[in-house]
């Protein structure tokens, strides 16, 4: 059973910074990983996914020029910086492994790839 972790979440003012941590316990070095965010009454979004090499990042539009998303395999992390935050991206962001191992070839923003989830952590962005 693989276990998914995210940590790193809290209250930041906006225009602020956070870095949130994924920890996967198995498949990481394989496979992709992707991070989503989910606001009260409002679908889970994409917000951005890193293939399973590193060698590829695919980021929604909204996050553009402000999120980056990286991993360490060696420490089984992937991590997303978050800079300039604003208040609507007030959230529970979560982390997931994409059920394609090895693979690069986009659709990240489906749900439905990803096989594995954390529990979340949640960020507040206050104005």
């Amino acid at each position: 059973q693989v276990q998914v972790v995210e940590s790193g979440g809290g209250l930041v003012q906006a225009g602020g910074s956070l870095r949130l941590a994924c920890v996967a316990s198995d498949t990481f070095s394989t496979n992709g990983i992707g991070w989503f965010r989910q606001a009260p009454g409002k679908e889970r979004e994409f917000v951005a996914h890193i293939s399973w090499n590193g060698g590829r990042a695919d980021y929604a539009d909204s996050v553009k020029g402000r999120f980056t998303i990286s991993r360490d395999n060696a420490k089984n992390t992937v991590y997303l910086q978050m800079n300039s935050l604003k208040p609507e991206e007030t959230a529970v962001y979560y982390c997931a492994v994409d059920r394609r191992p090895f693979y690069s070839g986009g659709l990240y923003s489906l749900l439905s790839i990803y096989e594995y989830w954390g529990q979340g952590t949640q960020v507040t962005v206050s104005s």
